[in-house]
């Protein structure tokens, strides 16, 4: 008679952040509406990655769009950027081409479109994706050193997409007068919570 090994039990999955239920981040998700919408471009390589931030990102963010892809179609792609009549901008960084915006245009009427991936696969998505590289940018300056202790930075300047899109739509709406800093501090602590449990993962892991 042969044996029957049987196979490991399947990992319970949280069906709202997509993680296993054992290591679920929920308890980190602070909602925080903005005027601006918020589109999320992820490279498929971040999907499954623990220490990814996009995923808290958009279920922090109300209304908040997240796709996946490396190529988009274009009539897709289109339709997300300029949906509800919005001017979308792309936050990354400006080149000797790139229009700036933000300036002169309500935030309700305008779309941050972020790049979710290492500086490699974002410029390959903008390569892959001429409706993105025509795109006016969105470029912070001068920003806080990152919290993001859990994954590597080639450079000091450098943010988690969570802490990029923070700031970025902190900016789009002013500072303390409308409320954007009182939200931009409730994402950064739902950021730190999200980066303490990945670190003890880690901590615990360790050899």
């Amino acid at each position: 008679m042969p044996n029957l090994i049987a196979s490991p039990p399947a990992r319970a999955i949280c069906a709202t952040c997509a993680r296993a239920q054992t290591s679920c981040i929920c308890r980190w998700i602070a909602a925080v509406p903005f005027d601006t919408s918020l589109l999320i471009l992820q490279h498929p390589l971040e999907v499954a990655n623990a220490k990814g931030s996009a995923r808290l990102l958009h279920l922090c963010i109300p209304g908040s769009v997240i796709l996946t892809g490396e190529t988009f179609d274009g009539a897709l792609l289109d339709a997300h950027l300029y949906a509800d009549g919005r001017t979308p901008c792309l936050l990354y960084p400006g080149d000797g081409d790139a229009t700036t915006t933000g300036a002169g245009v309500p935030p309700s009427a305008l779309r941050l479109v972020l790049l979710d991936g290492t500086w490699r696969k974002s410029r390959k998505m903008l390569h892959l994706n001429p409706q993105l590289a025509v795109l006016p940018r969105l470029a912070l300056r001068d920003m806080p050193p990152s919290h993001y202790r859990i994954r590597k930075a080639h450079a000091p300047d450098q943010l988690s997409s969570f802490e990029a899109a923070a700031y970025a739509l902190r900016s789009l709406h002013g500072g303390a007068a409308d409320g954007a800093d009182a939200a931009l501090a409730r994402l950064l602590a739902a950021f730190d919570g999200f980066v303490d449990q990945q670190a003890g993962y880690a901590a615990r892991n360790a050899p």
